[in-house]
């Protein structure tokens, strides 16, 4: 897995839903970020949509989400890599639904 990522990043205590993209929550600032052991750390585009969430546990890359969306701001596809290097891709339609695939 890869930690590069491109735009701003942010750091945050957890997610909510689960639906996709997941919304991350509880920002964190660098004196709290020093302070965890586990935390989330989004990237995200300059209309600040989600693009890069990684799951950092102990200071390993432990789950990676990288997201793209369609020019309407809809989801276009999600691929989720876990702890394991396992990646699964997620295709959406223009309107956010999964496709067949």
């Amino acid at each position: 897995m890869s930690s590069e990522a491109s735009g701003t990043c942010r750091h945050f205590v957890t997610y909510s839903g689960v639906k996709l993209p997941l919304k991350l929550m509880n920002e964190l600032d660098e004196a709290g970020l020093h302070n965890r052991n586990t935390f989330f750390r989004g990237h995200f585009d300059d209309q600040e949509r989600l693009i890069r969430l990684e799951k950092i546990v102990y200071g390993e890359l432990e789950l990676q989400h990288i997201y793209s969306y369609h020019a309407n701001g809809a989801l276009r596809r999600a691929e989720i890599t876990d702890a394991d290097e396992e990646v699964t891709v997620l295709d959406f339609d223009e309107n956010g639904q999964p496709t067949a695939g």
